[in-house]
């Protein structure tokens, strides 16, 4: 079951090194090739990227332009254009602080819940703070 395979495998041969062996004629007839085809027609090739070049630039100012939207009139209320970092900063903070007034109810809901009798008082301590976590989760949960 443990037995040591040995394997008579020479170590310089690899996946890489025989594929290598296999495709080494249709790689080199293609290189050729190319070699060939540029060392006749280099004129045609040096004109061909730059037309291609000129191609470019003529699309690049004229069909992948983005395009100007109209911007509309808006009264003095609409007026007020948001602001990305600071409304993110606000979100975050908010996040935070209702984290933590989440933590510390859920602690308050877990002692509540380990007495073995419960009066009325903590009764209505718990519903309220049970209430006040589905508040929070409602608020987080709005899209902005």
């Amino acid at each position: 079951m443990f037995k040591k395979i040995h394997s008579n495998r020479d170590p310089q041969d690899t996946v890489f090194s025989e594929l290598k062996k296999e495709f080494r004629v249709y790689f080199d007839r293609t290189g050729h090739g190319w070699r060939n085809f540029i060392s006749r027609y280099p004129k045609f090739l040096f004109g061909s990227m730059i037309g291609l070049m000129l191609i470019s630039l003529v699309l690049s100012f004229t069909v992948f332009r983005l395009r100007d939207v109209p911007v509309k009139i808006k009264s003095v209320a609409e007026a007020e254009q948001p602001r990305p970092v600071s409304d993110g900063f606000s979100r975050i903070i908010q996040a935070g602080a209702a984290l933590k007034e989440t933590i510390s109810l859920k602690k308050f809901i877990d002692s509540t819940m380990a007495k073995p009798f419960l009066s009325e008082a903590d009764s209505v301590r718990l519903e309220e703070a049970l209430d006040r976590l589905q508040n929070i989760n409602k608020n987080l949960n709005l899209p902005k």
